[in-house]
Formats: structure tokens, C-alpha cells, sequence
């Protein structure tokens, strides 16, 4: 809104009305907007919710191993972040812009669902929230969308990169003159980072174009839907989730403002999607809420953010990814993500083939993940046996073991950029 505002004044030469024209202006400002409207509207709606004694429903454990209460801490404070994020992008940001569009269409969309989950949670005493089913359902359904949006919008368009062979041997990266709609996707460790669905699906013939179209989408739906669930699982302990997805966004938002830089996609040898720059604006204010929201949330915690916010935080990083073309980094990138899942999954199926034969065997003392390093002895189930029960051999204070999954992130977020450079 105020973007159209200063562009219209600026017209008429008002002095400073230009700044709303560099991207990099902007974006620092979303992001010191939504940090500030996190940390006021922050504290409001902690003390309305304590007022009203709207708590987080009893957690497992419901006391720290050690000793710290865990009980009477409000929840769905992923609304925090959710109105940190729309107000400073609905002011500063191009809100006409198809990217724009598409991430504010999915905070809203997996606000409300993850809205749904805690609503059912606290006011419904059912701690299971809302099935499982339903939260697919909601999560392939925001995919499909953004897939299908990026298929048919004609402002959806990338000038891919093309190198010209110069002397000793070297190359030099430009960009076709025109844009227009591709299927090809950033890859790692590869000669020029590029990886098409249609080759892909050259083995259907003719049709493979329109079969790569198919691919992506069910691509865009399994990205949002896995990251969306990884957030969600790793969300577990005070300060996690929302300090790894700071983490996160950062490496994002570098990733989005080169790809829409036509002198550093050139550098960087990736292809250059015009009009993406306001990405860099979302995801500043999604960093800013982050930080915002770690004021309360860091250990001990005054507010959990809920699914609402888990949900919503994996769906943002999804999307972004799938915009920018770097979807295919994400394991990378999202590894803390990405090993909370595999985790998860490892346990339950480990432990039912176990059960088939008559044994109660499960592989880590806790999963998510995290959670392994924490569990008490005293807290294993004793009639089960542990594959890594010595693994690790004293549980860690939930605050060491944040920090530790932070610095985690902070590697795989620089590894995820040096790829770029790696081939």
C-alpha cells in the first residue's frame, strides 16, 4: 500500500519518495516493522490470553527433566507471527505481485489450519487437535494451488542462464533475452545448476512437456506438505522451531534477492526470475517475526506458537523454495527439518514390524528427535527395549540442545549457498 503511495508522490519529486523504489530499502524495513509489531502485539496478546486462561493443553513431559514447569503457558501464539508478517508486507510490499499474492494466500491458508488444530486442542480438550486427514488434505490443497497458480499465471516467467566459451578455457554466464515460462530447477553439484521436469518425463514423448507440469505440481505439493510437517515436529522445545526458521529465512531471502538480480544469477551461474525481489520483502518480515517472536518464546517460554504458527512457518519455507526454483535444496537447507521427520517415521515403522514378531523394540529413547536428547531414563518406557538407549549417555538441558540444533542450521544454511558455487 505505501509502496504505491511514495511511487505515486514521488511524481511529483517529493524528496525521499525514490527510496521506495530499492528493494533493499524495503525489505530492512519490513523486517525492523514486523520485529517491533511482534515484540508490542507480542506482549498484548500474552496477557489477554493469561486472562482468559487459554493454555497450551499438558505436554509430554509436563515437567522438564529438569524441573521446569511446562504447564499454564498460552499457545496459538503463531498469530503473532501471522499478523507480524501480513501488516508490514500488506505496507511495503507490491501487493499486486504474483509471488506476493501466493505466500500471503499461504500464511493465510495454513494459519487457519493450523488455527483449527489448536482451537480443537485447547477449547475441545481433545489432544489429538484436528485428524490427521484433514491436515493433509489442507496442505495439498494450498500445494495444488501454488503449483497450479505457478503453471498458469503468464507472469510466472525465468530467463534462463546460457554459457558463452571465452579465452583459457573460461565461460561467461548471461541470460536469454526473453523470459518465458520453464520447467528447470536449480540443482547442486551439477555443471549448471539445472535440472528440467519435462527431461524427466521425456520417456512419455511428446507429451513430456505437459507431463513436467504435472510433476512439478505434485512436487509443490509434496514440498509444502513435507516442510510444513517438519516445522510442525520440530517445534518441541522453547525457541526451536522459531530460531531455526529465522535461520532459514536469511538463507532464503539471500537465495530469492541473487535470483532476482540478473548480475548476481549471472555470478552465481542460476536462472534469473524477474519480479521475485518481493520475496525478499516477505521474507524479512517472516525473519523479523521470528526474532520477534523468540523474545517470548526463548527458554523459559511465555507462549508456545502452536500448530497455527508451525504449520504456517514449514508452509511459508515450502512455497518460497518452489518459487525461487530451489526446492531441490531443501533437504539441505531443512536437514534439521528433514532428520525430525525421518526420525518419526523410523520409530513408528521400526517398532510396529517389531511388534508383528512378538517384540517391543523401539530404535531412538524419544523421537521427535530432540526429544532423544532430554528423555530421562526414569521416562523410557520399561517395557520396551532401546536400540541407542546409551545414545546420548545423560539427557541435556532443552536450552543446550536449542542452540546446538541453531548452529546446525546456521552450517546447513551456509552449505546450502556454497553449492551454488560447487559443480
Amino acid at each position: 500500500m505505501l509502496y504505491y503511495i511514495f511511487r505515486f508522490l514521488e511524481q511529483y519529486n517529493i524528496p525521499g519518495a525514490h527510496l521506495w523504489s530499492y528493494i533493499s530499502f524495503r525489505a530492512l524495513l519490513a523486517m525492523i516493522l514486523s520485529l517491533v509489531i511482534s515484540a508490542w502485539f507480542g506482549e498484548f496478546f500474552i496477557k489477554w490470553m493469561k486472562r482468559r486462561k487459554i493454555f497450551e493443553t499438558e505436554r509430554d513431559p509436563a515437567i522438564d527433566p529438569f524441573g521446569v514447569e511446562k504447564k499454564g503457558v498460552p499457545t496459538m501464539g503463531g498469530i503473532i507471527i501471522i499478523v507480524s508478517i501480513l501488516v508490514p508486507v500488506l505496507l511495503l510490499g507490491r501487493i499486486r505481485n504474483i509471488y506476493l499474492i501466493l505466500m500471503v494466500i499461504t500464511t493465510i491458508w495454513l494459519g487457519f489450519l493450523g488455527f483449527m488444530d489448536d482451537y480443537i486442542k485447547i477449547f475441545r480438550r481433545n489432544k489429538e487437535g484436528l485428524k490427521g486427514k484433514y491436515k493433509i488434505v489442507g496442505q495439498v490443497s494450498i500445494g495444488f494451488i501454488v503449483g497450479l497458480t505457478l503453471y498458469l499465471s503468464p507472469d510466472v516467467v525465468m530467463r534462463e542462464n546460457i554459457s558463452t566459451p571465452v579465452k583459457n578455457k573460461m565461460e561467461m554466464v548471461k541470460h536469454e533475452a526473453k523470459a518465458h515460462k520453464s520447467l528447470k530447477t536449480t540443482v547442486p553439484f551439477t555443471k549448471h545448476h539445472n535440472l528440467s521436469y519435462s527431461e524427466i518425463m521425456s520417456f512419455v514423448g511428446k507429451h513430456k512437456v505437459a507431463a513436467g507440469w504435472i510433476l512439478f505440481v505434485a512436487m509443490t505439493i509434496l514440498v509444502v506438505t513435507a516442510v510444513s510437517n517438519g516445522a510442525n515436529l520440530n517445534d518441541g522445545m522453547d525457541g526451536m522451531c522459531a530460531g531455526n526458521s529465522a535461520i532459514i529465512g536469511v538463507a532464503l531471502g539471500i537465495l530469492a534477492y541473487v535470483s532476482s538480480h540478473v548480475g548476481f544469477a549471472s555470478y552465481f551461474d542460476i536462472m534469473f526470475i524477474p519480479h521475485s525481489e518481493e520475496l525478499v520483502v516477505f521474507l524479512s518480515a517472516f525473519v523479523g517475526a521470528m526474532i520477534g517472536f523468540l523474545w517470548y518464546n526463548a527458554f523459559p517460554a511465555q507462549i508456545f506458537m502452536g500448530d497455527t504458527g508451525s504449520l504456517t512457518i514449514g508452509g511459508v519455507i515450502g512455497v518460497a523454495a518452489v518459487i525461487i526454483h530451489k526446492e531441490l535444496l531443501l533437504p539441505i537447507l531443512c536437514g534439521i527439518f528433514f532428520v525430525e521427520s525421518l526420525s518419526v517415521i523410523i520409530q513408528t515403522q521400526w517398532f510396529k514390524l517389531m511388534k508383528k514378531k512378538g517384540q517391543r523394540v523401539r530404535v531412538f529413547r524419544a523421537t521427535p528427535i530432540h526429544d532423544n536428547f532430554r528423555k530421562l531414563d526414569s521416562q523410557l518406557d520399561q517395557t520396551s527395549r532401546y536400540i541407542l538407549k546409551g545414545w546420548p549417555h545423560r539427557p541435556f538441558h532443552e536450552s543446550k540442545i536449542t542452540i546446538r540444533f541453531w548452529i546446525t542450521t546456521i552450517i546447513l544454511a551456509a552449505l546450502t549457498i556454497i553449492t551454488l558455487k560447487i559443480r
